[in-house]
């Protein structure tokens, strides 16, 4: 089950705003789960429970997808190899070995 913070940044991008938890959205767990405590985003209003759940599947590919991007970053070329494939006229080489780590963790698309 995905986070709440993950459906709010979800449905305030979705409306064209950004969000900030510690100045315009408040969340709070008093141990019975995690709820809006304050809400100030202009000319939007707080997502109903519906609207947040209606995000799940969204979030829960976020979460995903974001794992597989930590996992990709950890196995692609550091900085140190792309300035030598640069330098060294290897672009290829460099595309190659980043396009076989996107092969070996792909994203979820649906």
């Amino acid at each position: 089950m995905a986070n709440l913070s993950t459906k709010i940044r979800i449905y305030v991008k979705e409306a064209g705003k950004t969000v900030d938890f510690g100045t315009n959205v408040f969340l709070q767990d008093d141990g019975n789960g995690a709820y809006i405590k304050e809400w100030n985003i202009e000319e939007l209003a707080q997502p109903t429970e519906e609207q947040l759940n209606a995000l799940e599947s969204k979030a829960t590919k976020l979460k995903n997808n974001n794992k597989i991007y930590a996992t990709r970053k950890s196995e692609y070329p550091s900085i140190e190899e792309c300035v030598h494939a640069i330098l060294d006229d290897n672009l290829v080489a460099l595309q190659e070995k980043r396009t076989a780590v996107k092969l070996k963790y792909p994203k979820e698309n649906s």
